[in-house]
């Protein structure tokens, strides 16, 4: 059978759909009927799904992992429940008891405490049935408890600490140096200082303080020796060198204390004299420029109290004694000990010297800082050691100082030193930070070989007069300032930085100080006569007389000892290797000569006796 399908052939019709054009960005510009009214808050599909619904907004989080369940764009309000105004007075109530586990039982009772007697207006705080209640102070509440919580654990707020000297009003304040800044300064490739002159007597360490430990602890002796703490202006030998060599002229203690001011936190000053086109760094007289800072970096200082056995100057004096009576014992004394001499004598020493010096060596060094400065400075050694092939070793020698490890929140030594000496240590790095990276600066300025620490603590926490040495460790100066990340390349930018803004001011004289409060440094322009006493004592911000530091009942023969050195007899000591080192270099103007050379100041000395607070 055969038949027919007719097919009528019928075209498909193409509508073009209606093209929106965004102009502002892309996308679509209005919003289709379809979806209208309907809430849209972004998700990820990567987002976990946590909770279904919380009215309250009140349950308990992961700890470990709070943000377990937020999304990736953020929290969104699109689905947050509002309470209308006439719901305020609205309650969750049940009656029901909510059975603890029993870990949890008694726990907070003190604030469902508080909280009883709350009606039913109350400020939204926990029934008694254990619910939360919906008014609009619930979540303030919630805030308000959760504030009280980070404050509990938050650092205490910053003491306020006086400045170093009272700033006068005829001062101009030049530049305002922040850390921040000075911390990313850099002057690299600066080469190892040369020698000028070398002067003094040092004497052997002995090494059996080498094997000493907590189960063989020794006492610390009090030794009877006379430290030189002599200024720039005062040294007798730098005077003489100011014709010849240089043009910036400082000690390593004032080095130091520049290079590594951006770890200070105690307020210091430096005064600066520039004539010509020299600089003179000095520290002022009969100040606490040379007592020793204990716990400065720490997170919680030693409080300011001054009748305090714990107060910072009593433990900066107990500090000082125990570093100089350390760095004496740990020497082989005696008249028939063999002692390693310098080609010059000590210049601080006098015909009149009254009692026996300290062991000591100067090395006058200099160093190029390009651009036509030259830097000169008097450098320190405490002590030579004898290497077993037969090579002679110089060591600096510095003393850390445990006073009352509950109060410090700090390691106790006892129990950890022999076992845990790294943790000891670096319980010291992080409370005296400033403090070790200056004797590391001195060490590596004198070319010390080695530098030496020993680890003394009180007999007693309650006396400061008698200490033990609990042990000692020793390191090569560059090693140990690779382990506290101290950069020498920092060290001589922020130095330079200082230089070069003292160098384009015109002559007079200039004052650096740390502020005591925040983390900068301040130079300013101070009268020519500031800080001139014409021999009576300086006054600090309290008005009362600094004190040279001196120790025990000696201290009245301290103002003699004082003056004992005599400088022109000293200048004319040295004179033949200065001049010897200076043929090839041509001498400077007599008025730096004349300003700088009065030979009748007299030098600082301390004697060390004993700690002036243990006799109080």
């Amino acid at each position: 059978m055969n038949e027919t399908i007719a097919c009528t052939p019928e075209s498909a019709v193409f509508e073009a759909p209606q093209l929106q054009f965004n102009e502002e960005g892309w996308g679509p510009c209005e919003l289709p009927d379809a979806f209208k009214d309907i809430p849209y808050q972004p998700f990820s599909k990567s987002d976990r799904l946590g909770k279904i619904s919380d009215w309250t907004g009140t349950a308990q989080t992961d700890k470990k992992y709070p943000n377990k369940y937020a999304s990736q764009f953020g929290g969104g309000n699109q689905y947050a429940y509002y309470h209308e105004e006439d719901e305020t007075t609205f309650h969750l109530v049940d009656s029901a008891r909510i059975q603890k586990q029993p870990h949890q039982r008694g726990r907070f009772r003190g604030n469902l405490r508080n909280q009883r007697g709350r009606g039913r207006g109350g400020r939204g705080g926990v029934q008694a049935g254990g619910m939360t209640t919906l008014s609009k102070n619930a979540t303030k509440g919630r805030d308000q408890r959760r504030g009280t919580t980070r404050k509990w654990g938050a650092r205490p707020p910053p003491k306020i600490r006086d400045a170093s000297v009272a700033v006068r009003p005829d001062w101009v304040t030049v530049e305002e140096m922040d850390f921040p800044r000075l911390s990313k300064l850099s002057l690299p490739n600066v080469e190892k200082g040369e020698d000028i002159t070398t002067c003094g007597t040092l004497e052997y360490y002995d090494k059996t303080y080498d094997r000493v430990n907590v189960k063989n602890e020794k006492p610390l002796q009090r030794v009877d020796r006379i430290f030189h703490t002599v200024t720039t202006t005062d040294d007798p030998v730098i005077r003489l060198l100011s014709k010849s060599h240089g043009n910036v002229y400082a000690t390593d203690a004032i080095l130091a204390t520049i290079m590594c001011c951006t770890r200070s936190n105690y307020s210091w000053d430096i005064v600066i004299e520039k004539i010509g086109d020299k600089l003179f760094m000095d520290k002022r007289d009969n100040t606490e420029f040379d007592l020793l800072t204990v716990n400065e970096t720490a997170i919680e200082p030693p409080n300011e109290d001054g009748n305090s056995l714990n107060s910072p100057r009593n433990l900066a004096i107990e500090a000082t004694f125990i570093n100089h009576n350390f760095s004496q014992q740990v020497l082989k004394s005696g008249e028939k000990e063999p002692k390693y001499k310098f080609d010059q004598p000590n210049p601080f020493i006098g015909d009149d010297e009254d009692g026996e010096v300290a062991s000591v060596a100067y090395r006058y060094r200099k160093w190029d800082l390009n651009n036509g400065i030259e830097l000169v400075a008097r450098c320190e050694h405490d002590a030579v050691l004898l290497t077993p092939q037969g090579d002679t070793q110089f060591l600096t020698i510095k003393a850390l100082n445990e006073w009352d490890s509950k109060v410090a929140n700090g390691v106790e030594w006892r129990q950890k030193l022999d076992t845990q000496r790294g943790a000891v240590l670096a319980n010291e790095l992080r409370n005296n930070s400033c403090k070790l990276a200056k004797w590391t600066v001195q060490a590596l300025l004198a070319g010390s070989d080695q530098i030496k620490f020993g680890y003394v603590s009180r007999a007693h926490v309650r006396d400061s007069s008698r200490h033990v040495i609990l042990g000692t460790q020793q390191f090569k100066p560059q090693e140990f300032a690779n382990q506290i990340n101290l950069s020498m390349d920092n060290a001589w930018g922020i130095l330079r930085c200082i230089i070069d803004i003292c160098m384009k001011q015109k002559d007079g004289k200039y004052l650096i100080m740390k502020d005591p409060n925040k983390p900068m440094i301040r130079l300013y322009d101070i009268p020519d006569n500031t800080f001139e006493s014409d021999g009576e004592e300086e006054e600090g911000d309290d008005g009362e007389a600094f004190q040279t530091y001196a120790y025990g009942p000696s201290a009245a023969t301290t103002a003699a000892a004082t003056a004992a050195a005599n400088a022109a007899t000293a200048a004319a000591a040295v004179a033949a290797a200065a001049a010897a080192a200076a043929t090839t270099t041509p001498a400077a103007t007599e008025t730096v000569a004349t300003a700088t050379t009065e030979a009748t100041t007299p030098t600082t000395a301390t004697k060390t006796t004993a700690p002036a607070a243990a006799q109080k």
